[in-house]
């Protein structure tokens, strides 16, 4: 079964990075009762930098549960909580290999829309105090996947993620990060890729240019 663990939301905050101050909103924290999902974000849920983060297809942050004992073994650490890795929803069953660029997804009430992986910047390895987790976490294939809204509702700890829909052309998560970011060359799932209509711009301009080359 898919299913909410944790909501967590933040506001952005300063904090020091190699000398100098940037604003971050990557330190999510669990909230509880019912999170009002609205056009670009949570209720309470803000992003620093709107020109990298938030928008329509990065509205919502999805980090899969599964990931964080793998995570806790290869670093060597423990006792990571929800939110560690910056997304709105810790989730369970609904990994990068379970969900597809497209699939439209209800939970609560609110109904939203599977856009793209995550590709991390540099304030994860800051929180993680570790220069090297930016190579790391993306070379796992272990990304965690953005949504948009696409009917405002509310969610909660405990809600159900059903399928609305699935995108016909099956591109999972996981495919597409292999495609753009791990070298993993597949003309056909490219091509297929190119198909996704949900598949926002930048991302369409990148699987192009595998297909030119």
């Amino acid at each position: 079964m898919m299913k909410v663990l944790s909501v967590n939301v933040s506001q952005p905050r300063a904090i020091q990075v190699g000398g100098r101050e940037v604003m971050t909103g990557i330190y999510k924290e669990p909230v509880t009762g019912r999170v009002g999902v609205r056009r670009h974000s949570l209720d309470g849920d803000g992003q620093a930098d709107l020109r990298v983060h938030g928008g329509e297809h990065k509205a919502v942050y999805a980090y899969p549960f599964e990931h964080y004992a793998q995570w806790e073994c290869e670093l060597g650490r423990s006792g990571f909580t929800p939110g560690m890795f910056g997304e709105n929803l810790t989730v369970s069953g609904a990994t990068e290999e379970t969900v597809c660029i497209g699939d439209m997804l209800r939970i609560g009430t609110a109904v939203l829309q599977v856009t793209h992986p995550r590709t991390p910047c540099f304030k994860l390895a800051h929180k993680f105090g570790r220069p090297q987790f930016i190579k790391e976490f993306l070379l796992s294939g272990r990304s965690g996947y953005y949504l948009r809204i696409v009917e405002e509702g509310e969610l909660g700890a405990g809600d159900a993620i059903e399928f609305v829909s699935r995108d016909p052309q099956r591109i999972t998560v996981r495919g597409l990060l292999g495609l753009t970011d791990l070298k993993e060359i597949n003309p056909d799932l490219a091509a297929r890729a190119m198909r996704v209509d949900a598949l926002p711009f930048s991302w369409r301009e990148d699987v192009a240019a595998l297909l030119r080359n």
